[in-house]
């Protein structure tokens, strides 16, 4: 995060008390504060339907602070300061006389603290009122003044490409696109910004960037935990639409765009745009032979046993919704074509790991060591969570051996006392800052719904019979390793570590 420019503002949040709020908004908000990364000139007013105090709104504030920041909270009074620049109010986001009420209070609160009319929207509420709050804020003049007006919104951003559309619609009846910022939390995680320094700034890298010397590259983004408290939206929406359609082929235009022509985000956001309508969109047959799909059943994580999906509260007990996605996904360009990108994400999984395996291909096996087509291929293996950092695999003459050759690999981790900022740290920063380069522009979600539609379609015509499954704690179905044996390839990270699916 750069600290040249900072603006003063205020930021009206939807859902001031909720639970996105308490765990992820007032913690980042905390971290830029107490680096001095936001204005001091900043204020917060946290908006929702029940009634409460302003000191109590404070003392929630602090609460969160302290059980959910990164580190721990050793200056009272620190805490105490940033507590100050929250206020609350209650407020039916369906009733207009509210927002004239917010607009009053926003005026006497901007002239309080002098502060210009910078305003950040934030909604972190049910995204089907992001277009009934977007319509309010401009009848009731909230987005008028001489300053700037910008709209942070969180998934699920439609369910399909018509929903999102029509979303979309009615958002920018009050907001231009270059004011609407739609978070994609896994944007904000350090090493997926990361992967572009990678390669454009490593000559090493950028000239190996191609279908000439990589043969495939896997994308994984497993997680233990299973259903939880999601499971009203969760068995609806599906691993497909929850991950994929979002978290993966973000990175996967991350990892497969040309040099942006200059470092700005519409320049980047039009390369990541190329990615997606150069990506081969599955139909019918290529589903069934391209895509698999999940679901999990009763297992063991740690030595605790732990219930199928179907057990779960909330979920149907004969629910074919998919817990687990994997995929092969071809890219029709110059630089991809052949190169296979091998998709995996699910739920109840051996560990929790969002990880990128770049893999190289095989030397000759002709040659003299390796006659016996022995030889491991050279890996880049990009961490992103909860390991960040970087392992470069190569081989390597065994020492004390005349010629025997083994895998070698070279690690670099980040290691901050203070810890790495969260990622809505920096996503928050880059909005106050209006820096659009990892938010999701309009193009990029319709291109992505377009590629999911058609595989969701096929799914939701098949019937049981289709669906794999996978003990908890396993790596995942057989046939996700098979879609990739058929081609010569093994899944680099879980499954060779721990053994192969159960």
């Amino acid at each position: 995060m750069s600290n040249k420019k900072k603006n003063p503002f205020v930021m009206v949040l939807f859902g001031g008390a909720g639970d996105l709020a308490k765990r992820k908004l007032f913690p980042a908000l905390y971290g830029l504060y107490r680096n001095g990364f936001i204005h001091e000139h900043f204020s917060v007013i946290g908006l929702g339907r029940s009634r409460k105090g302003q000191e109590e709104y404070r003392q929630i504030v602090r609460q969160s602070v302290n059980e959910h920041f990164r580190m721990s909270v050793n200056d009272p009074e620190e805490l105490n300061s940033f507590s100050m620049k929250f206020d609350y109010i209650s407020l039916d986001v369906h009733d207009l006389d509210g927002y004239q009420r917010l607009r009053e209070w926003l005026e006497i609160r901007e002239k309080e603290v002098n502060i210009p009319v910078n305003r950040l929207f934030y909604l972190a509420i049910s995204p089907k009122l992001f277009g009934q709050v977007s319509k309010n804020l401009k009848i009731a003049g909230l987005t008028e003044g001489n300053g700037w007006n910008r709209l942070v919104i969180e998934k699920p951003f439609g369910h399909d490409y018509e929903s999102a559309k029509e979303l979309n619609n009615q958002i920018r009846t009050s907001f231009a696109e270059e004011e609407i910022y739609r978070i994609d939390h896994y944007l904000g995680k350090e090493m997926v910004q990361n992967i572009q320094m990678i390669r454009f700034a490593n000559t090493l890298f950028e000239n190996m960037w191609n279908n000439r010397y990589i043969s495939n590259i896997q994308i994984t983004a497993s997680e233990t935990v299973g259903v939880g408290d999601r499971a009203q939206y969760y068995d609806h929406a599906g691993a497909l639409r929850d991950m994929v359609q979002n978290h993966i082929l973000q990175m996967v235009t991350l990892v497969a765009m040309e040099p942006p022509s200059r470092l700005k985000p519409e320049a980047i956001h039009d390369e990541k745009v190329k990615v997606l309508r150069s990506l081969r969109r599955w139909k019918n047959e290529d589903v069934l032979q391209n895509m698999i799909r999940g679901q999990y059943t009763k297992g063991f994580i740690g030595g605790q046993p732990l219930p199928s999906y179907r057990e779960e509260e909330g979920v149907q007990n004969d629910s074919v919704n998919e817990t687990f996605v994997s995929g092969r996904l071809l890219i029709d360009n110059f630089r991809w074509s052949g190169v296979p990108f091998y998709i995996r994400t699910g739920k109840r999984m051996y560990r929790k790991e969002t990880v990128v395996v770049v893999q190289f291909k095989n030397v000759p096996d002709n040659l003299y060591f390796n006659k016996n087509n022995a030889l491991e291929p050279n890996l880049l293996i990009i961490n992103i969570n909860p390991k960040e950092g970087l392992s470069l695999q190569i081989n390597a003459k065994q020492p004390g051996t005349v010629s025997e050759v083994v895998p070698i690999r070279m690690d670099f981790c980040h290691d901050s006392k203070e810890g790495l900022p969260e990622a809505y740290e920096s996503l928050l920063h880059d909005a106050t800052e209006g820096d659009r380069t990892y938010f999701t522009h309009w193009e990029e979600v319709a291109l992505a719904w377009k590629f999911i539609d058609p595989i969701r379609k096929v799914w939701d015509g098949l019937d049981e019979s289709t669906l794999s499954y996978y003990e908890a704690g396993s790596t995942g179905p057989k046939e996700s390793d098979l879609l990739l044996k058929k081609e010569g390839f093994h899944w680099h990270d879980l499954g060779e570590q721990h053994g192969s699916s159960k």
